[in-house]
């Protein structure tokens, strides 16, 4: 019997950095939702954005709510990891959320759209790209529609969007289908997916 215990490094692994990006309107928020009420132990970062609040949207909760002004001096101050310019309203990730969520060790949740995990992988090729899509895209054009909030123009423009959208399928490390009514089963597979990319023989390594 050796006299010296060994331990297990790779036990520990790093914390992750999760992406999840989809259409608009495929669930991306209801998908975090779930996941929040769950009480895993995951960092969601909150994205700013300079679009109104919808219906039941909270401030600082859901969103950081602000002015295309404030938004612009924060684009200055070079406090976004990646932001852009989405049907003519800004959205941004605070580069310090996700800084400061690594370093105590917790996995870091982020949604973004399309565009913006593309520009999250060049900045970070180990983070886990996920990408939402809809059963179909009659079911994905029902529930924009539930909304209310959509302009027929603005239908149109999201539609012509979706299908440069899915062309970017590839580039992305797995694809969860949120089917409506069966949102449980989209979270349960991507807790699948976390839960395997921690028992990976190679830890993924986040560096920012």
């Amino acid at each position: 019997m050796p006299d010296e215990i060994l331990t297990f490094d790779f036990l520990h692994p790093q914390p992750l950095l999760i992406v999840i990006s989809g259409p608009s309107g495929v669930g991306k928020d209801a998908v975090l939702e779930s996941l929040k009420n769950r009480h895993l132990d995951f960092h969601f970062v909150v994205t700013c954005t300079t679009r109104p609040p919808r219906q039941n949207e909270r401030q600082g909760i859901d969103y950081f709510f602000v002015s295309k002004e404030v938004f612009e001096e924060m684009i200055a101050r070079g406090e976004f990891i990646e932001y852009a310019m989405v049907y003519d309203q800004y959205k941004g990730v605070p580069k310090s959320q996700i800084k400061q969520a690594i370093e105590s060790g917790k996995d870091v949740i982020m949604r973004v759209d399309v565009q913006g995990a593309a520009r999250i992988h060049a900045l970070c090729p180990d983070a886990i790209l996920i990408f939402l899509i809809p059963a179909n895209t009659g079911e994905w054009l029902q529930r924009l529609q539930a909304r209310q909030t959509e302009t027929p123009e603005n239908l149109e423009l999201r539609l012509k969007t979706v299908h440069q959208e899915l062309q970017r399928i590839p580039d992305f490390d797995y694809i969860v289908v949120n089917t409506q009514d069966c949102l449980e089963e989209a979270v349960d597979t991507i807790v699948a997916i976390i839960t395997a990319e921690h028992h990976r023989g190679k830890s993924r390594k986040i560096t920012l």
